[in-house]
Formats: C-alpha cells, structure tokens, sequence
C-alpha cells in the first residue's frame, strides 16, 4: 500500500531519531523533500535496506542543529557564552537577542525564540532571563511549544525525555554558568522517551486545541 510522507513526517522522525521505510511506490510531497534535504538526511532504497548493517533504514537521521537563541538584559552575557558553546559544537544559531544590556522586556524576545520554533524555522529554542520562569510562561502561550524551565541535570532530563520540551529556559541570576552548561549537555544529549509520554503530551495537545 502506498504512504504518503509530508514534511511533518520527517521533521518528526528526525527529532525522535527513528526511522521510515520508503518503497518505491510511496510518496513524498515537495515540502517532505525539502526537509530531507535541509536536515541533511539520506535517502536508500527499499531494495537495499537489507543490506544496510543492523538497521532497516531507508531515511538515515542525523542529528538537528539549528537552534534559536534569546534572552532579556539580565541573560544577555549567559545568551552570549552559549551561543559561543553551540557554534563550538556545529550548531547554527539564530541570535533574535537582546544585543546589549540595556534594560528591556522579556516578553519580545521570548515571543520572537518561540516563534521560530514553532514555525519549524529552528529545531530547539533556548531562553534566558533573571529566573526563567517568564520567558518560559511567554513562550508557552504559543502553541506546539513547550518551553521548561531547567534549575539542574536532571530537569533538563526529565523536560527532554518526559516532556519532549522544544525550549530550554533558564535564571541568569539563580544558578551558575557552570550549573547551565551542564543543563545544556545534557539537554542536547537526551531524547524524547516516547510510548507513554507521547500520550500524555497528546493530552496537552487536545487541551490546546480547546483553547
């Protein structure tokens, strides 16, 4: 039976680090081709998929790498320090700011990270301000977001393989710089857990739509 792939596919499976099995007789929309080739990943016929050492692969995912950056005054030297880690690693970083540390308000630039994100222009999200809880409650105003605040390893943890978070925010002023580039390691090195997860996000979801 034929299957039709749409973008949302793939940007899915490439987040989950899954995989799809495509014969030759599926589909694939021109958007879900732009993704594959914007997320970098490799196409392999059906035929040869036995062939490929322990995997049934045809779309072999690698890892994201466009990620979105802003912060208020008070995170704008941590704003800073992380984009410098993240460019380090290979990241792509989209800086919507703020660009210095003039006073200024958080909501704008909290709306202008999470809005990216949610229009699939970048892959995580990262927030900084005095605590990280407003920049966490502005961003969570929009939908498909879900914005954690993070105090430590294990929320990080928690916020990516519980709650498959798409926007780690943290407090300039309430924990360490060695304290948030921990946080970050492990965020980036953690996967959404799926199974029984999903379903409970599939709630919140519905609960979205009701909103």
């Amino acid at each position: 039976m034929k299957k039709l792939f749409t973008e949302k596919d793939i940007y899915k499976a490439a987040q989950e680090d899954k995989i799809i099995l495509i014969s030759k007789d599926d589909i694939l929309t021109p958007s879900a081709k732009d993704k594959i080739k914007e997320l970098g990943l490799t196409i392999i016929d059906k035929d040869e998929a036995g062939k490929l050492s322990g995997t049934q692969s045809l779309i072999k995912t690698v890892h994201l790498n466009k990620v979105v950056i802003g912060s208020d005054h008070t995170g704008f030297k941590i704003k800073n320090m992380l984009s410098k880690l993240l460019i380090e690693k290979g990241f792509q970083v989209i800086d919507v700011g703020t660009y210095d540390e003039k006073s200024c308000d958080y909501p704008d630039f909290a709306y202008a990270a999470a809005k990216k994100v949610q229009m699939k222009e970048a892959d995580f999200g990262i927030l900084i301000d005095a605590t990280g809880i407003p920049s966490a409650i502005t961003a969570n105003k929009l939908k498909e977001i879900r914005a954690a605040t993070c105090y430590n390893e294990f929320s990080a943890r928690s916020a990516r393989e519980h709650n498959d978070a798409n926007i780690l925010v943290v407090g300039a002023k309430t924990i360490g710089e060695e304290t948030i580039k921990s946080i970050l390691e492990v965020w980036l090195n953690t996967k959404f857990g799926g199974g029984r997860h999903q379903q409970r996000l599939d709630k919140i979801s519905a609960i979205e739509s009701k909103s």
